[in-house]
């Protein structure tokens, strides 16, 4: 089971034994982690910018597409299903095979340590677009140079700040796990598997070395690329723009073309409405992957008390002027 940022800041501070630590490198980020995090930014966005001209010159084959896509997806819905909605919010409460199942792939999104992603986000939401937000667009101002400057600090910028969320303050639930401590602190361990899945499984489809490599480059590189840059705009595109037909206290808005990339995040403003909902698009023709596969999981039975928003407690959410704006019908999943 999670508690949700509320629950963790309010929760009494009579226990002082210390947590053990569940991320390498604790609460400060050292120079070896800030060239590794350069470089795992860096060379798949090379790779991005590099297939387009490959894909022109020399084309993809169908089953490099198909990796790609498929290590994507897996990667995207561990953020958004398990490091998001799960473990960050409680939107559902999952089974044990459920639990360490979302917390590994989450982690073969290669987007950070487990724990320490969940503190950043659930401090995200405490101050959110406010003093303290890790990374709000509007950090420096509102002019168009400073929310320019803001822009690119939300989206990449403010990774390589060396101090760290405080894990204990806002993830304690998770560090006393056992299980998710350890897949929290084995984070390389799963990218490296992350990494080597395309190639191993294209090198032994065409039984060729070229193989492993254009399925390195599709699979490995140019899909942690897209998937990080998709995450990224989530923090930055959409508390910047999009419409805003529910109330928040903060700039959180709905962008509609990033919402299939983004496995519905995108929907960003009746998240920060409703933080906990385990469905963030809840108007008619707002698509959400997630949440589908949260339905699948909770008719199979790994998944249970999940927080589907109805249409009353929606409603409610609704700002006056915007009633009978986008959409119009509220749906479960």
């Amino acid at each position: 089971m999670t508690a949700s940022p509320d629950v963790i800041e309010n929760a009494p501070k009579a226990q002082e034994t210390p947590l053990p630590s569940a991320t390498l490198g604790g609460e400060q980020r050292r120079s070896i982690e800030q060239i590794t995090l350069l470089l795992f930014i860096v060379v798949p966005f090379l790779a991005l910018l590099a297939a387009v001209p490959l894909a022109w010159g020399w084309g993809v084959s169908w089953l490099d597409l198909a990796l790609m896509t498929a290590m994507y997806f897996i990667g995207c819905h561990g953020i958004t299903i398990g490091y998001h909605r799960y473990f960050t919010h409680g939107a559902f409460k999952a089974k044990r095979p459920l639990r360490i199942t979302l917390a590994i792939m989450g982690s073969m999104a290669v987007e950070g340590p487990l724990v320490r992603w969940v503190a950043d986000h659930r401090k995200h939401h405490k101050f959110s677009d406010g003093e303290g937000d890790p990374h709000s667009p509007w950090r420096y101002g509102e002019s168009v140079p400073a929310l320019l400057k803001g822009l690119w600090w939300a989206h990449v910028g403010w990774m390589f700040d060396s101090e760290q969320t405080p894990q204990q303050k806002y993830a304690p639930d998770l560090i006393k796990d056992p299980a998710i401590r350890a897949i929290s602190r084995q984070f390389v361990l799963w990218t490296t598997i992350s990494l080597l899945i395309p190639p191993l499984v294209g090198g032994l489809a065409t039984w060729s070395w070229q193989g492993a490599v254009t399925a390195f480059f599709w699979g490995s590189l140019v899909r942690v690329a897209l998937l990080h840059h998709v995450t990224w705009s989530i923090n930055s595109i959409c508390h910047a723009v999009g419409k805003r037909p529910f109330k928040s206290r903060d700039r959180s808005g709905n962008v509609w073309w990033l919402a299939v990339l983004s496995c519905g995040e995108s929907w960003h403003n009746l998240h920060h409405a409703d933080p906990t909902s385990a469905r963030h698009g809840v108007l008619r023709g707002q698509l959400d992957s997630s949440a589908r596969l949260i339905r699948w999981c909770e008719q199979a039975g790994w998944a249970y008390d999940v927080r589907w928003p109805d249409a009353d407690r929606i409603a409610a959410k609704r700002r006056p002027r915007e009633t009978g704006g986008e959409g119009s019908a509220a749906h479960a999943a």
